[in-house]
């Protein structure tokens, strides 16, 4: 057996219309040696199951695995999402009360972190700048989810658990796409990170805020980096990084995937000093990346029946096709299909789950002027 404590707590994040608490579990592994403490969630989307699956073999594995630092494991965040369901549908990404989507509502104050960042020592260690930043905005964040005017649900849900992930040295959110291949997003400045994973695909995101967890995570100690290398004329680095990982497609589970991005996230772990003795390392597989101006959507232009052509994942020329539209209300003649060509050379992310869509449907996300991670390193 392994030489971590573990604990296993929960933490309310809802009540229903009965007045009953929703809970959500925390799986905690606490190791004999110190290292960084690391936070993983998954399903914020309610659809999007697979991490609770990824989740599950890393539990199995650090019941044997000897640790540094702490691990903290968070599956099925949103159990308000992942029982909204139509039909055979789970209409989980939105609050269905007011729409705010359900991975919107955490809290970034540039503001607050300049006039933090002012108020630091010279002789400050970092280490008591961290501690004493966690502090800051844990305070931040509760005085917001005691709004005497209140707060949504979904911002509710969201406050609750970035004061639980502040803590951490390294953030985790597992996603899934529609119909989707594996992508990972990772911020400009943690590029090298990027080739820890078994991730074929990766986006490269600024360092702006537009709402996600991993941004409210690297976006508030990007900025205090910044304002403290200018303050103390040296570089200073507190050593934290955010990631969103996208793992296949939504409304399915499967135990052998998960197993496999279970690993994924242990080489990156291990790389980070997270693990004791452990020999997982990442494989030897190509990455390629595009830059977030450069990852597109295409729409539709027209309403009707989709074919998808182009499996997410696969090298798609210019002009060659991507999916193809039928009109019921020309099968007689010519026009009752219409082929969708690429714009451009593409590698599809992810595509529009249903076969029937509006004109206006975000129908793929594409990877255009992409590269090769090694060969941009």
């Amino acid at each position: 057996m392994s030489a971590n404590q573990f604990s296993k707590d929960y933490l309310v994040v809802a009540q229903n219309a009965s007045g009953r608490n929703m809970k959500v579990p925390l799986y905690r592994f606490k190791g004999a040696k110190p290292g960084p403490k690391v936070y993983i969630q998954s399903s914020i989307h309610g659809a999007e199951v697979q991490g609770n699956v990824v989740i599950y073999h890393l539990i199995q594995t650090l019941q044997k695995q000897p640790i540094c630092g702490e691990i903290t494991l968070v599956p099925n965040c949103n159990p308000v999402g992942t029982n909204i369901k139509a039909g055979e549908y789970t209409l989980g990404r939105f609050d269905p009360v007011n729409g705010t989507n359900w991975n919107r509502g955490y809290y970034f104050d540039p503001d607050n972190v300049d006039a933090f960042a002012k108020r630091v020592g010279p002789d400050e260690s970092l280490t008591q700048i961290k501690a004493r930043f966690r502090d800051n905005i844990k305070t931040q964040i509760d005085e917001r989810l005691n709004s005497t005017w209140g707060l949504g649900l979904a911002q509710q849900l969201n406050l609750k658990l970035q004061q639980l992930a502040f803590d951490a040295d390294i953030v985790i959110d597992l996603h899934n796409g529609p119909v989707s291949t594996r992508h990972i997003y990772v911020p400009e400045y943690a590029k090298a990170a990027a080739s820890l994973f078994n991730i074929p695909h990766v986006i490269l995101i600024p360092n702006t805020f537009a709402g996600a967890l991993d941004e409210a995570t690297f976006c508030p100690w990007w900025r205090l980096q910044d304002a403290l290398s200018a303050k103390r004329g040296q570089t200073i680095s507190l050593g934290v990084e955010a990631f969103t990982l996208e793992m296949g497609s939504q409304e399915v589970i499967n135990f052998d995937e998960g197993r496999y991005d279970a690993t994924s996230i242990l080489s990156y772990l291990n790389a980070r000093g997270c693990l004791q003795d452990a020999n997982y390392q990442p494989d030897n597989i190509q990455r390629v990346a595009v830059y977030l101006k450069d990852y597109k959507i295409l729409y539709t232009k027209q309403g009707g029946m989709v074919e998808y052509l182009a499996r997410p994942g696969s090298r798609i020329k210019q002009g060659e096709p991507l999916a193809k539209v039928l009109n019921v209300d020309e099968l007689e003649n010519p026009r009752a299909t219409d082929t969708i060509l690429a714009p451009c050379d593409v590698i599809p992310i992810l595509h529009f789950p249903s076969a029937s869509v509006l004109s206006g449907t975000q129908l793929y996300k594409c990877f255009t002027h992409y590269f090769d991670l090694a060969e941009e390193a």
